[in-house]
């Protein structure tokens, strides 16, 4: 199988499927990635330990910190306690939300975030005009653009002129010189 096919099936299996933790399986917020493929994170627990990308994801999927994933123990680490078994998106966690399966110490997350962007005047929906999750290249200028009234008034008065008042704006007389 090409790598290309490789890829295409694990995003469509980390993207398209719903996953529900089993018992052994938990579920942890990324706090920051420790380079080699292994990420530091925090169970709703408060409890701190490195888990490990699996190969499949390598090059594939990138996650950042503040994301949430399903890992799966592993018995015999010591610094790496767990490998991830899959990457939650929002449509994942909302699914799990309704499945009562979600974590109490993650729900303070999601409703402290959510406060903080009704105090600050913005409208939280759900819709698929949300743009909040968007990536923003910050390397690049943000440009304002808007259209003044002037311009558009400048503009009608040329229009208006006659062809003698064009001629002498533009520095011409009627004798063509």
């Amino acid at each position: 199988m090409s790598q290309a096919t490789k890829r295409k099936h694990v995003v469509k299996e980390v993207l398209g499927d719903f996953v529900t933790p089993t018992e052994k399986q938990q579920i942890v917020k990324i706090i920051s990635s420790r380079g080699n493929n292994l990420h530091e994170s925090v169970t709703a627990q408060g409890e701190t330990f490195l888990v490990s990308m699996p190969t499949k994801f390598r090059k594939n999927i990138w996650i950042k910190r503040g994301d949430y994933v399903i890992v799966d123990p592993i018995e015999e680490g010591e610094k790496v306690k767990a490998e991830i078994s899959f990457i939650l998106y929002k449509h994942h966690i909302h699914y799990l939300q309704k499945e009562n399966l979600w974590p109490e110490g993650f729900i303070e997350d999601k409703t402290s975030k959510e406060q903080e962007t009704e105090d600050g005047g913005e409208d939280v929906s759900d819709s698929e005009d949300d743009e909040s999750d968007l990536f923003v290249n910050t390397n690049r200028c943000n440009y304002q653009y808007s259209e003044s009234e002037d311009d558009d008034d400048d503009e009608d008065d040329d229009d208006n002129d006659s062809e003698e008042e064009r001629a002498d704006k533009d520095g011409r007389t009627e004798n063509g010189s």
